[in-house]
């Protein structure tokens, strides 16, 4: 939203009074109070009159400043609020005198500057960012009411990023982003998930502790700074220092969840009925059996919204007209070992069967005259169910409960964006204005904790549409509805990006695309890419997307991409721990691993799959790529070809391949199962050894299925000497040390030669390799 027009002028009906000097600061226990007129104060009679803003600084947690903007602070509405973790009460030091008064908290202080207006955010002697002359301000617009905006400073060269999942530019810099989840698709400037967070590359985020639709202003009406304004009395928001992005994450996550880690089975293959095509038991068998017989890994199977008969959304009732024994044939699914998933959603269409029981007991979002609020848009008379009220949530999980008893494994929590936000009221009384971006938070929160309760913890896993700060908590999430087209499949991939760099682990999109059947040469270039995220799910809208319906050569792709991720899950699920514990998402944006090199600042046709893994997507039927690779040498992990950085490289890749490179240095677990994900990633794993430089030490930790570290292993090289130590249950366990054709010694294991590198077969739990 813009209050100001162009350098000089206002937005007509716009009267702004900005933060003019810091006329008092004081410490009131851990806390700086300013209080900030919005005129200089030159006698007793300015002081009559105002606005007079009042700013709060303090710190939540170690290397995070919160700052409290305030103008009236007597309103009565219960304003929804973003649900921090708790912390630990931080060291705080406050120095107050008479020109300057700072607050440190661990690598961050935040440094208000007398006289004039100033408050600037430091860390290890750097400034990271600043508010100074009209930044802070209150508005009062036409027809509108009260505002309160915030601009912070922008550096020569700074980009943002983030604010959820965002499929325009990656680099957000000159764009206004509304924080108001919609379904608006990939193809638009609406996102399922909001998020009023972003980071830039100057080693700092701003969390936005709102729930409200905050208005940024990306360098858009000032392009040196980032203005962020929300209509009403207060305004909130968390500096987090770094230094490098993963800090920044490390600390937004602790601040506000971390994810939960999803069981291993979820990071295989999903299949789905698809949206509106026809199926029943014998179809969706049909699928599943002829996977199997093209020798094509299968570990879940979806039903989508048509499990439930048509009108009757939701009852949570199998159609006995397609599926007259969904118990017994939830069985078979499980017979086959596939896990099974079906859609659900948090509206209640008038046919349902519990329309009227979720009317008489007050479960549903009502009109302020208390009736139920209705609409047709989507499930004809639907309603919205409650889930600020205990007794609906608990109404709501409990038909889920009799699914899961049934056997059902996980839902599809879809949609949770078309919430009301006028003349309605919800049972705890909160603001609906508010309430309208974290009512998907409470929404999956209840289908996950039901799925922890019955399945228990580590075994809940939602496909989750919509979302907000603090969503994460809950996985996974996928990109929603996009088009079946290279351009799509290119949105997608920013906005995963951008859902990464503000918290969230996991993440996954429709193969192939949602809308529109699309040429084969997209499925097959889009087949790659979705095996090679988190999770990975073929979904179309009306057909169906098994690969056979696009050529032959479809069923080879997805085979060879299939089973290379399992063979991979060794690493992939220790990966998944590090956003689990750390905060850290599995698909990064090229900065998150490489803050120092400026050529990754705008790249956004790449990724890393965790730490040691390259991915460049072709968006093309051809096959041509360009690609950067940082500093170093890479090893392509399908060719073995090895290329150096930091520079760009062309290539060109059917469809059997893609850039998918290893960075050097890595140590690379690689299973011995490649027809399942969940398997012992203990027992029969080679770990591959990546041009280990003299000197340098490597290690990696191979978790349980239950997230437990289980294995590690240490290489360290001196010279021609390498010396390898596993600590763990690991059995049957080798050695790969790529690119290296011969060894002259080997003690504690016995060498082989391969073609892409000689392997040791371990006797001992420590090696010691002498290179030839």
């Amino acid at each position: 939203m813009k209050f100001s027009d162009g350098e000089w002028l206002m937005q007509p009906g716009v009267n702004a009074s900005y933060a003019t000097e810091a006329y008092d600061v004081t410490q009131v226990g851990d806390t700086l109070v300013i209080d900030a007129p919005t005129r200089a104060i030159k006698h007793r009679g300015d002081t009559l009159g105002g606005p007079l803003l009042t700013v709060k600084l303090s710190s939540p947690m170690e290397g995070v400043i919160r700052v409290r903007l305030e103008h009236f602070t007597g309103g009565a509405k219960q304003q929804p609020v973003i649900p921090l973790q708790p912390q630990a009460a931080p060291a705080v030091a406050i120095e107050v005198g008479k020109d300057e008064a700072v607050l440190r908290s661990g690598g961050i202080a935040v440094r208000v500057k007398r006289p004039g207006w100033e408050i600037s955010f430091e860390s290890e002697g750097k400034s990271l960012t600043r508010s100074a002359w009209r930044g802070m301000a209150h508005a009062q617009v036409a027809g509108k009411g009260s505002f309160l905006h915030e601009r912070l400073q922008l550096g020569v060269g700074e980009n943002v990023y983030g604010l959820g999942e965002r499929f325009t530019a990656f680099v957000k810099n000159g764009q206004v982003v509304e924080n108001d989840n919609k379904d608006g698709g990939t193809g638009s400037d609406q996102a399922y998930k909001a998020v009023p967070f972003y980071m830039t590359n100057r080693g700092y985020g701003v969390l936005v502790n709102e729930t409200g639709p905050v208005s940024f202003e990306v360098a858009s009406e000032r392009v040196a700074r980032v203005q962020f304004s929300l209509q009403g009395e207060s305004l909130e928001y968390f500096v987090i220092c770094g230094p490098t992005p993963k800090d920044v994450l490390r600390r937004l996550t602790q601040l506000t969840g971390r994810a939960a880690l999803p069981p291993a089975w979820s990071f295989g293959l999903w299949l789905t009925t698809s949206f509106t095509t026809s199926y029943d038991e014998a179809t969706c068998m049909g699928f599943v059996e002829e996977m199997k017989r093209r020798d094509l890994p299968l570990h879940v199977f979806h039903f989508d919204c048509f499990w439930m008969r048509e009108f009757d959304w939701c009852n949570f009732e199998w159609d006995p007209r397609t599926f007259p024994d969904p118990k017994g044939m939830l069985q078979r699914f499980h017979e086959r070992g596939l896990k099974v998933c079906v859609w659900i959603n948090s509206y209640i269409g008038q046919r349902s069967r519990l329309f009227a029981e979720g009317k008489e007991h007050g479960y549903f979002i009502k009109r302020t005259d208390g009736s139920v609020w209705q609409s047709d848009n989507w499930q004809p008379g639907m309603a919205v169910v409650d889930f600020t009220n205990p007794a609906a949530c608990r109404w709501f999980a409990g038909h889920l409960e009799r699914l899961v008893d049934m056997g059902v494994d996980s839902f599809k929590t879809d949609f949770g964006e078309r919430i009301p936000v006028e003349g309605v009221k919800y049972f705890d009384g909160s603001d609906p204005v508010g309430m309208h971006n974290l009512y998907a938070v409470l929404y999956n929160q209840c289908v996950f904790e039901l799925l922890e309760r019955k399945r228990g913890v580590g075994e809940a896993t939602l496909f989750a549409r919509s979302t907000y700060a603090s969503g994460q908590r809950f996985p996974l999430h996928w990109g929603g509805d996009c088009w079946s087209t290279f351009e799509a499949m290119s949105e997608t991939l920013r906005g995963g990006l951008s859902l990464g760099l503000c918290g969230f682990g996991f993440w996954s999109h429709d193969i192939g695309g949602f809308e529109g059947g699309g040429p084969a040469a997209v499925y097959k270039r889009w087949l790659a890419f979705g095996l090679l995220s988190s999770h990975s799910r073929l979904h179309g809208s009306s057909t169906y997307r098994v690969p056979w319906n696009y050529d032959e050569e479809a069923c080879d792709v997805l085979r060879q991409f299939t089973k290379l991720k399992c063979s991979l899950m060794p690493y992939l699920y220790g990966q998944a721990v590090v956003a689990h514990r750390e905060g850290a998402p599995m698909l990064r944006a090229m900065l998150v691993e490489f803050p120092d090199d400026p050529a990754s600042d705008t790249l956004d046709r790449q990724f890393m799959l965790g730490d040691s893994l390259l991915v460049a997507p072709v968006f093309n039927a051809e096959g041509d790529v360009s690609y950067y690779l940082p500093e170093g040498r890479w090893t392509h992990l399908l060719s073995g070809e090895v290329q150096a950085g930091p520079r760009w490289h062309q290539a060109k890749h059917g469809y059997l391949s893609l850039p998918l490179f290893v960075r050097a240095g890595s140590i690379l677990p690689v299973g011995a199962n490649h027809e399942r994900p969940d398997y012992d990633f203990t027992a029969g794993t080679v770990f591959r050894i990546y041009e280990l430089a003299d000197g340098a030490t490597a290690t990696r930790t191979v978790p349980t299925l239950q997230g437990a570290d289980a294995v590690r292993m240490t290489a360290s090289r001196q010279g021609a000497q390498i010396k390898v130590t596993v600590e763990g249950p690991a059995t049957n366990w080798s050695v790969q040390m790529v690119g290296v054709p011969r060894l002259a010694t080997v003690q504690g294991g016995v060498a082989a030669e391969h073609p892409a590198g000689v392997v040791v077969r371990a006797q001992d739990a420590q090696l010691l390799i002498t290179l030839g």
